[in-house]
């Protein structure tokens, strides 16, 4: 009896003295703890990656100090010091890139790409792009770079010659840079050919969109740069797709005009065939509900055919190319919405449609890989929890299923080379981080890694998942954290966190459940934060996604305010101290919700918040609200000018004063809105930040967003 209370006393003293520290909103912001000189983000195995065609696989120790390669038994490591003598470079961190065979990987110290040979410790430089160049795109099979320099389009070779591709002094012609302002998943713009012979690349000619102008303060006197804004309604880009010959230097342009779509459709998910003969291009009207997956010559630039169509009454988003089946060349998938889920189609060539190959009513994320034969694709996707992350193989031509991942939470893996083994990295809301070695054929999974809670020492809040209904039986999925030292006889304040709109999800079954630490310190400081996804946001099906068209902000509102329902039904929120934040839609939705519901909110923190969608940019805005003339009402009655004088509780606007993605206009013009009805309002401009302040900035951000909202809510 005495053993069993002396173990009782020892747990509660180490459990007491372990959770001792507080965290500071610097360290909450920055996710490091100064004084114990520690990371407060579960640890991970930094560039994990499969060694090509062996059962080993690499990871950079922490902070990027040295290079692991490991079978999970037998370990080398490469050194800092070593990767420094061979480049002849002083190096505080291995660059490195990926790996070219079984001995060799690619490093990049600045412009520079290297070999390094893991064996002798040796480096070859293979070639050099232009200093200050940017958006390289490096191909390891021909040893070619394709970068930018303002708005032209460069090759650095082996040979250290610069290969210019475009030589346009017009600087409104953009050559080799991403298009249609990263929407239909554009990352980039430059696509190699798989045996780099060829590239294709963006170009867009930005002559008719009208400049908008970004002031420079730390000039003197300020000086004004403009950049090309497309805003809704307004003329656009135009795009087109050039064939570089690397051999002849020969520039043919693909005939997209061939296309029957308008003269500013989009070109988007540009994709070549495994024999770099054909170039596959998913083309979408301006109104974005008509596209076509056409079929282009590469030589001749000519259209071939098109090979399918797609057509919604709300809109058509393709974000992902046409993906060849390993060892099939007429074979290929495509990822689509038709069915009202994110799934996998198989086609030929010719366009024939072959089969579903994901029969399935959830999201399917990501294609994986393939196994060894083909006959498999191994995808990531929801599963039946929304919130979560996992794995499945399924058989290319029957459909049937295997869930790889088994544990709940959020998974990303990687194939091994042959196929046979996968690289599992998760986490859930009880895990930091985790990362599994498992075998495809049995399922059988052993452990590689654990990190650690890095929050074991401070007191933190606790995070737990809810789930509501919308007015239409919609499940949503909320997210809510109370203090370590939560009273339930104590009446809590509360801070909505929102973003509400497309393309996001903020409740995951993830480490802290999703959220971002500065809300646990918010939560030590004795409040409740709450967060609930609601219609329009990502991994839902098209239905979920989509009902927001034409209508942005209105259902969404809804839904949030079934989330504040539920919160005024709990015995220990006070109902008349509740505040809203958010960014970017966040920003609208923080004060749409002020504004259209005032009596709610006692006071609210929109940060780079849209205004009125009509100076919006095009790509996103028309997809979502149409053009201003199709959809009057919408743009009306989603506006916020008009309904400043609604105002009842305190807002606090910010913004990036050179903030590209929403311009600060939204915010003057409400602004000047506020003052011409007399409405007190404040506002914080952040000095030549742009849509989001970065770097130490961010400390001061959240210190002033938070401070606002625990002023607001004492009085």
């Amino acid at each position: 009896m005495k053993t069993s209370l002396y173990l009782f006393l020892l747990l509660f003293v180490t459990l007491s003295f372990a959770q001792d520290k507080s965290l500071d909103l610097n360290m909450a912001v920055t996710g490091y703890d100064a004084d114990s000189k520690s990371w407060l983000y579960p640890q991970r195995l930094s560039g994990l990656k499969w060694v090509p065609n062996t059962q080993k696989y690499s990871h950079l120790i922490e902070r990027s100090s040295g290079l692991v390669i490991t079978n999970g038994k037998e370990a080398d490591t490469i050194t800092v010091a070593e990767v420094s003598a061979a480049t002849e470079k002083e190096l505080r961190s291995i660059p490195f890139l990926s790996w070219k065979d079984q001995h060799t990987c690619f490093i990049k110290i600045g412009s520079t790409y290297y070999e390094y040979d893991v064996a002798s410790k040796k480096s070859k430089e293979i070639l050099s792009c232009r200093e200050g160049s940017e958006n390289h795109d490096f191909n390891s099979s021909a040893n070619l770079c394709a970068f930018t320099v303002d708005h032209n389009l460069y090759i650095a070779s082996a040979e250290n010659s610069e290969l210019p591709v475009t030589k346009f002094n017009d600087e409104q012609i953009v050559s080799g840079q991403a298009i249609a302002r990263f929407e239909f998943g554009i990352t980039k713009g430059t696509f190699w050919s798989p045996s780099g012979e060829r590239l294709a690349f963006y170009q867009k000619d930005e002559s008719r969109v009208h400049d908008y102008p970004l002031l420079d303060m730390t000039k003197t006197p300020g000086q004004l740069e403009s950049i090309k804004y497309p805003m809704a309604g307004q003329k656009s880009e135009l795009a087109k797709i050039g064939i570089y010959e690397v051999k002849s230097g020969e520039i043919t342009y693909l005939k997209t005009e061939s296309s029957g779509l308008d003269e500013e459709h989009y070109l988007t998910n540009v994709a070549w065939d495994p024999n770099n003969v054909h170039v596959y291009v998913a083309e979408v009207n301006r109104d974005q509900n008509h596209m076509k997956l056409n079929k282009y010559d590469a030589a001749s630039g000519e259209l071939l055919a098109t090979l399918f169509e797609e057509k919604n009454e709300k809109y058509v988003e393709p974000e992902n190319p046409p993906l060849f089946v390993p060892g099939v060349p007429n074979e290929f998938l495509w990822f689509s919405e038709r069915d009202g889920f994110m799934n996998l189609f198989r086609y030929n060539t010719n366009g024939e449609l072959l089969g579903k190959v994901t029969p399935v009513d959830w999201v399917v994320k990501k294609v994986v890989g393939f196994n060894s034969k083909s006959t498999e694709v191994v995808v990531e996707g929801t599963g039946s929890d929304p919130r979560e992350n996992h794995a499945f193989a399924f058989n290319l031509k029957t459909g049937k299923m295997r869930q790889l991942t088994k544990t709940n939470g959020t998974h990303y893996v990687q194939l091994s080379t042959d196929g046979k083994k996968m690289l599992d990295t998760y986490s859930s809301i009880s895990v930091p981080k985790n990362v599994d070695l498992i075998d495809l054929k049995s399922l059988k999974a052993e452990n590689i890694f654990s990190a650690a809670n890095p929050l074991a020492d401070y007191k933190y809040g606790s995070t737990e998942f809810l789930k509501l209904k919308s007015s239409d039986g919609s499940d949503l999925y909320g997210r809510i954290i109370k203090p370590s030292n939560f009273n339930p006889e104590q009446k809590y304040p509360v801070l909505v966190y929102v973003y509400g709109g497309p393309h996001a999800q903020l409740v995951t079954n993830t480490w802290l459940g999703g959220s971002r630490m500065w809300m646990n310190w918010m939560a030590e400081q004795g409040y409740i934060l709450f967060t609930l996804d609601g219609r329009g946001s990502a991994y839902r099906g098209f239905n979920f996604e989509s009902c927001i068209h034409r209508q942005l902000g209105k259902l969404e509102m809804e839904d949030q305010l079934i989330g504040v329902d539920y919160l005024k039904s709990l015995p220990y929120v006070d109902q008349d101290r509740m505040a809203v934040h958010g960014w970017s839609f966040g920003g609208y939705m923080t004060t749409s919700l002020m504004l259209n519901y005032p009596d709610i909110f006692k006071c609210g923190v929109a940060g780079g918040p849209v205004i009125d969608w009509k100076w919006y940019e095009i790509m996103y805005g028309e997809r979502y609200m149409d053009r201003p003339e199709q959809n009057e009402d919408g743009y009306k009655e989603t506006s916020l000018i008009d309904k400043v004088s609604n105002l009842k509780g305190e807002l606090l606007l910010i913004h990036g004063t050179v903030d590209d993605v929403v311009v600060m206009q939204h915010n003057l013009a409400f602004v000047k809105a506020c003052v011409e009805a007399g409405v007190q309002v404040d506002f914080f401009p952040y000095p030549n930040h742009k849509h989001n302040v970065r770097g130490k900035d961010r400390v001061h951000l959240m210190t002033k967003v938070l401070n606002y909202v625990m002023e607001e809510m004492a009085d």
